[in-house]
């Protein structure tokens, strides 16, 4: 399954790294794309979305579900 979510607090390359560090421990997660530009991440995974969403904002950004 793919969730969108959307970052607003994300402005740089470092901010996107930050995000995909916290993401890269979770095992159901497949696959990762963030859209820097468009200050979006897609997740493509058997995780719940909020499970997502709270991770990300955990990690200081806070992330909404689109």
């Amino acid at each position: 399954m793919k969730t969108q979510f959307k970052v607003e607090k994300m402005m740089c390359g470092g901010c996107s790294s930050n995000i995909e560090k916290a993401l890269s421990n979770v095992t159901e997660i497949d696959a990762i794309e963030i859209d820097l530009e468009n200050k979006t991440v897609i997740i493509e995974g058997n995780i719940k979305a909020d499970e997502i969403a709270s991770i990300i904002t955990d990690a200081g950004y806070p992330a909404t579900i689109i």
